[in-house]
């Protein structure tokens, strides 16, 4: 057997994987499904018009809880988001009760460690806690630094050793209302516990595909029969891997690795939005005066959107060049656009040439093809905001 193969963790859908035609490659450590039978193109144009299913089980889901709670649920969230904000862009402190947040995990020196979801509970009895969803290559590393910044302040119970499901596209309010009532309630970015059969449940409306949709988190053995549950709904189908790439790009979201890493900050990575302004002028962001400097207008790239005009996709690690023949940067993330019919990429360029409509090049297999600057997402967003009360 393979050594390398045999190293992958499976996650608990491995078998429903093979059983339904998956074409299994290695990704973040796990064999994970690239495919179905339909293939990417089919798969990603199904998400787009009905509801898509993906495994996302290598993620990396946990608890960060105080050790010691008061009993006063605002004084109790106060403390654990004064953990958490520390090593993080984003402002959880101001997190109402059932809330998410997009956030980046920062090194010393600005750069990025990872990207992810932070959430606040919603019942009473929970407060203190925070439910956290990091990037499954990065899980690893965030985790011990997460526990030791936590210290003895609050314990990080992981959560990986179940299911994350995550089910995305315009018919993912009624699969998941049908088993969740409560869900189609739910607006873009809030999440609850919820209940089924006598198993606790988190949902979260969210998702990666810049669709309306939803994130399961199923309790440990329980998410092989779940999956099949929801699959007994024929608006549903499984979604491999190159459909999920293909639905990010077409919503201009970034992939951890790629369009970000430890070198990129969220400035230069157009995150702007996921550094706030009480945060920068609190003066305690990780790698802060470099950000500072970078939100306000000193940086060297920024991360673009571009439409291929002539010739093949633009993969990453294809180098940009202006008019004049000089190279500027490169690709980051690159395909085909089932929706567009065209080919998109993301990558970096100097700030001077990020105004949408400015005309590039990009070098594909040596020869030069025209790309223009455009704004992100190529694709709109399609996510649904509801008033909640």
């Amino acid at each position: 057997m393979d050594t390398a193969a045999a190293a992958l963790k499976r996650t608990p859908l491995y078998d429903a994987h093979v059983a339904a035609g998956g074409r299994m490659t290695a990704f973040a450590g796990y064999e994970m499904p690239v495919q179905f039978k339909d293939g990417v193109l089919t798969e990603h144009r199904w998400t787009r018009e009905h509801a898509g299913l993906f495994d996302v089980s290598h993620m990396g889901p946990a608890f960060l809880t105080l050790t010691a709670k008061s009993g006063d649920g605002e004084a109790d969230h106060a403390a654990v988001s004064a953990i958490i904000e520390p090593l993080i862009t984003g402002d959880i402190a101001s997190l109402k009760p059932g809330q998410i947040r997009y956030t980046i995990l920062l090194n010393e020196a600005g750069g990025m460690l990872d990207d992810l979801m932070i959430a606040r509970p919603v019942a009473d009895a929970d407060q203190g806690s925070l439910y956290i969803v990091v990037n499954g290559a990065t899980k690893e590393d965030d985790f011990q630094l997460i526990g030791k910044e936590a210290g003895l302040r609050a314990r990080l119970d992981r959560a990986d050793d179940g299911a994350l499901l995550a089910v995305q596209g315009p018919e993912a309010e009624a699969v998941v209302s049908a088993l969740f009532p409560e869900a189609a309630d739910m607006s873009f970015m809030m999440h609850r516990r919820l209940e089924l059969d006598g198993l606790s449940f988190v949902v979260a409306r969210s998702g990666y595909t810049g669709e309306d949709g939803y994130e399961i988190l199923v309790p440990p053995g329980a998410g092989a029969v779940f999956a099949l549950r929801l699959m007994r709904d024929e608006r549903l189908r499984p979604i491999g891997l190159g459909a999920r790439d293909s639905l990010r790009l077409e919503a201009g979201l970034p992939l951890y690795g790629h369009d970000a890493d430890e070198t990129v900050s969220p400035i230069e990575a157009a995150l702007t939005f996921a550094v706030p302004k009480k945060r920068r002028e609190a003066g305690n962001l990780r790698g802060g005066d470099r950000l500072v400097k970078e939100f306000a207008g000193d940086l060297a790239r920024v991360r673009v959107g571009l439409r291929i005009l002539e010739g093949a996709p633009a993969r990453e690690g294809a180098q940009i060049a202006d008019l004049n023949g000089k190279v500027i940067g490169k690709v980051t993330s690159g395909g085909f656009s089932p929706t567009l019919s065209q080919p998109i990429a993301m990558g970096f360029v100097p700030p001077a040439f990020k105004a949408p409509g400015t005309r590039l090049n990009v070098i594909v297999r040596g020869k030069a093809q025209g790309a223009e600057v455009v704004a992100m997402p190529f694709v709109p967003h399609r996510y649904v905001r509801k008033p909640q009360a």
